[in-house]
């Protein structure tokens, strides 16, 4: 290596993006549902306890309760919520659906909204869920941002954030791709001028020291803002469905925050449908 690639490679190792907290500017809500009169008010009221810290200022001054009475296919509802524009759609799966809890897919309404309107779509538990007790939708307690490319990525992060109760905790999640790493690492071993052993340490290492910086300088800024929220770091590889579940899990997430858009494509993005479709329990952000 010559001493311009080095000193190239210092140069950019030192270089570390630096987090910028992005105000979340919440003035319109929309609460999507299947039903209507008292089933949905009750849905309705449940959706309000959940966000209730973070609409208590009230800087919410349009909060919008869509019943079944409003719509009949998904192009109608795409139309209200697009000339509206809400700044959050908050919903449940398989809307419109005669078996609402079929465990395995999200429903035509929940795919589009996800896919085709630009604002964060609020996944939560089914409305017989809660009538049932199986779930109660209380403030978020425990937030997780997750994500296999956390560093720089601040518009997760400022929206974890602001929907975390200030006297919580937040979850900073970065999943390696492993078997990407063991992909690549392979390739490495065909290559007699490389060293595989060392490339296999200083790489990974190298993949989960920027997340790790960036989470620092996360939490030096929430702590400014929010000095009583406790900013946690989850730093790892794996990548597979499992392990994001067993994060879930491990931690009693009462939010879950994910990257859901693609530019290259119309599907959800990554491992976030999988995701979606299992938590069944667990209110997501999608954003």
């Amino acid at each position: 290596m010559t001493n311009i690639d080095q000193f190239e490679s210092v140069f950019k190792a030192a270089d570390k993006p630096q987090f910028k907290l992005e105000q979340l500017a919440l003035k319109s809500v929309f609460v999507v549902t299947d039903l209507r009169g008292d089933e949905a008010q009750a849905y309705d009221t449940a959706v309000r306890g959940f966000l209730d810290l973070l609409t208590r200022e009230g800087d919410v001054t349009t909060w919008r309760l869509i019943t079944a009475d409003e719509y009949e296919d998904v192009a109608e509802l795409t139309r209200l919520v697009e000339s509206e524009s809400p700044d959050l759609i908050c919903t449940y799966r398989n809307l419109q659906l005669a078996i609402p809890d079929f465990p395995h897919s999200l429903g035509v309404f929940v795919d589009v909204l996800t896919q085709v309107v630009t604002m964060p779509v609020l996944l939560l538990p089914s409305p017989r869920m809660i009538r049932e007790g199986k779930v109660r939708l209380g403030t978020p307690d425990v937030v997780m941002a997750v994500t296999d490319h956390l560093t720089g990525d601040h518009r997760l992060v400022s929206r974890a954030a602001c929907f975390a109760n200030p006297t919580g905790q937040l979850f900073l999640t970065h999943v390696e791709d492993e078997a990407t790493f063991n992909r690549y690492l392979q390739t490495i071993g065909k290559i007699p001028e490389l060293d595989t052993d060392f490339a296999r340490v200083a790489i990974l290492e190298q993949l989960l020291k920027e997340p790790h910086d960036y989470i620092r300088s996360c939490r030096d800024v929430l702590q400014e803002v929010a000095p009583q929220l406790r900013v946690e770091e989850l730093v790892t590889a794996g990548h597979r469905l499992s392990d994001y579940k067993r994060l879930v899990d491990e931690h009693s997430v009462s939010l879950l925050v994910m990257n859901t858009k693609d530019a290259d494509q119309l599907a959800m993005h990554g491992l976030a449908y999988p995701l979606a479709v299992e938590l069944r329990e667990t209110p997501l952000l999608l954003l």
